[in-house]
């Protein structure tokens, strides 16, 4: 931390002046002696999470304040649990006169199977004194289970199904809201509900927003539809499922702050139970036919005087709320006396979930004879759940008039053989020219379409649209697989660094030569273990490789290598022959490490 402190420019003799610069030292000196004293080195250990589901890593912290251990502290060993070390961090700062510093060493934390566990508690030496930390609990959930709370703390997303009650009729629409709450994340598609047993409409989804819960903002993205129950009985509705991509634990982030590492989840909202009544049996109107909502009805005709036989154009509206789309008209098909057509429907709808809007029926209907003085009356009936009962809405009949037909019969038509005259003249049979003169001839040039340059021509808009394809696709692929993204920029770092080997030994400079080793295999390791680059040290040959059965002409070839590393820090005289010598083992030991299995390599 840069600290920018005033400076007194004073003009004094040079004796004095250096008088005063020794008794500022001196008291500078005791000042920092006292506050050293004043303040003790201190351990803790802490867990980011105190409650995981299985195969999930929680981080542990073991953090130093105003002193420095001896020796890193070993990886913490329980029963049961898998505990390895990812890195350090420290910080200084320096405020008011009064300096501080903290050391962070951070271990991922897993275990396989549910149940509660303990970390024991960690000694560690610092300035000569021996430090404790206190035991930590860590519960382990099975797959799918949650507790009070879980959902919201520590997670950086979930997903919550919410509808506004939890009893309806058969038939009546429940709406419903899938709700997202997210720190981090990129969406990977739209949610899917479980719809065993009920019909489910369209998804809505609403505009993005913030929302404050316990000491954290969230991102709230909420999805509405609603579903409409087929069967009686206590449902269940549910689960929700999104799938969302989520910053891996201890994601690293690049130079601008944007996380790199990310990984797939699977969200998945708690289900709902629905109990679902059936409709009354009593009272039920002669034409209902299963409408449940809420209802107006229209009416009107096209003329009301006709002839037998010609038709008048029926048109009826029902407006409401509910599912206006499977709305059915019923009534015009029980008249008599009159011949009925299949009506023409379309629906008008004025919300984005289709429940709100109206239905027209156009519908053509013929009276039969003239004694039809009126058409019937219309009816609608239909099950409102907010009254809990049946209601029929009626437009009252409409009078017509009808007369008789009175078309005459048709007069047959006699076809004769006209009498052809003798004297008429005969058309001309001769050939006459259209054109005499033929003007300037040409050649005739096959068309466009079946010269081979042209048709080739139109292949090449689509082959620059495959090809951008094709690029985009890739680049797609690179941004949702971060660990793709890293193996490839790994090894175009390999192979600049073989290059810089080469340079460097032709030039003799050896400190730069196993500099660039010692990041080569950094870079490689970390790429094949999933682990900061950073983080990579000669134990990882041991302690990581090892166990994983990689070939031991392998493993020796990197401890060579990490040997090399450590010895040109006490011995930086290498020949030039020399380490030319050392670059096909180490193209040979980067060749291996690429060809390691990841799913093996994975700790």
């Amino acid at each position: 931390m840069n600290c920018r402190l005033p400076i007194a420019h004073c003009r004094l003799p040079l004796l004095q002046r250096s008088r005063r610069i020794e008794y500022l030292l001196l008291s500078l000196f005791a000042v920092s002696g006292a506050v050293s004293a004043a303040l003790a080195a201190t351990f803790t250990a802490s867990l980011d999470r105190s409650t995981v589901p299985v195969n999930e890593t929680v981080t542990l912290s073991l953090t130093f304040e105003g002193g420095t251990p001896a020796d890193a502290p070993p990886s913490p060993s329980a029963p049961n649990l898998s505990i390895n070390y990812v890195g350090q961090s420290s910080q200084f700062n320096f405020i008011n006169g009064r300096s501080s510093s903290t050391l962070v060493f951070n271990y991922l934390v897993r275990a396989a199977q549910p149940g509660e566990y303990t970390i024991p508690a960690i000694s560690a030496s610092v300035d000569g004194k021996t430090l404790t930390s206190l035991p930590l609990k860590l519960k382990v959930l099975k797959s799918g289970e949650t507790t009070p709370g879980s959902e919201i703390i520590g997670k950086n997303a979930f997903l919550k199904l919410v509808a506004p009650k939890n009893e309806v009729y058969l038939g009546e629409v429940l709406p419903v809201e899938i709700r997202l709450y997210a720190r981090q994340g990129h969406l990977k598609g739209p949610p899917q509900l479980n719809q065993e047993s009920f019909t489910v409409g369209k998804m809505v989804q609403q505009q993005l927003t913030k929302t404050l819960i316990g000491n954290q903002y969230y991102s709230l993205l909420v999805y509405k539809t609603f579903v409409i129950p087929a069967k009686t009985g206590r449902l269940q509705l549910g689960p929700a499922t999104l799938p969302l991509a989520v910053p891996r634990p201890n994601a690293r982030v690049d130079f601008f702050g944007e996380i790199i590492d990310w990984m797939d989840a699977n969200l998945t909202a708690d289900p709902l139970s629905i109990d679902v009544r059936p409709l009354p049996a009593d009272n039920v109107p002669p034409d209902f036919n299963g409408a449940v909502g809420s209802y107006s009805l229209e009416a009107s005709i096209t003329t009301n005087t006709v002839t037998v036989g010609d038709p008048i154009t029926l048109t009826v509206q029902i407006k409401g709320h509910g599912p206006i789309d499977s709305l059915t008209l019923s009534s015009p098909n029980n008249w008599r006396d009159f011949k009925i057509y299949p009506p023409n429907t379309k629906v008008e709808t004025t919300d984005p979930l289709g429940l709100e809007g109206v239905k027209t029926f156009e519908q053509a209907v013929i009276p039969e004879n003239v004694e039809v003085k009126e058409l019937p009356p219309i009816t609608f009936s239909f099950f409102d759940p907010v009254q809990k009962g049946y209601r029929t809405v009626t437009h009252p009949g409409s009078p017509i008039i009808v007369r008789p037909g009175n078309a005459a019969p048709a007069q047959p038509t006699i076809v004769g053989t006209a009498t052809q005259n003798q004297n008429e003249l005969k058309p001309a049979t001769d050939i006459v020219h259209i054109k005499p003169r033929v003007g300037t001839l040409a050649q005739i040039r096959a068309p466009l379409v079946q010269q081979t340059w042209f048709v080739a021509l139109q292949g090449v808009p689509l082959l620059a649209w495959l090809s951008v394809l094709a690029w985009r696709r890739r680049e797609e692929n690179l941004a949702n697989n971060p660990r793709l993204r890293r193996q490839r920029q790994v090894a175009q770092t390999v192979r600049e660094g073989l290059a810089e080997l080469r340079r460097v030994a032709g030039a003799n400079q050896s400190e730069a030569f196993f500099a660039t080793v010692f990041r080569l295999l950094q870079e490689q390791l970390g790429e094949r273990l999933d682990l900061p680059a950073s983080a990579i040290t000669e134990a990882v040959v041991d302690e990581r490789l090892r166990p994983r059965g990689l070939a031991a002409e392998t493993l020796a070839a990197l401890q060579e290598l990490f040997q090399a590393c450590n010895q040109a820090r006490y011995a930086p005289r290498w020949s030039g022959q020399e380490l030319a010598s050392l670059v096909p083992k180490v193209e040979s030991a980067l060749q291996q490490l690429q060809r390691l299995n990841l799913d093996e390599a994975r700790l």
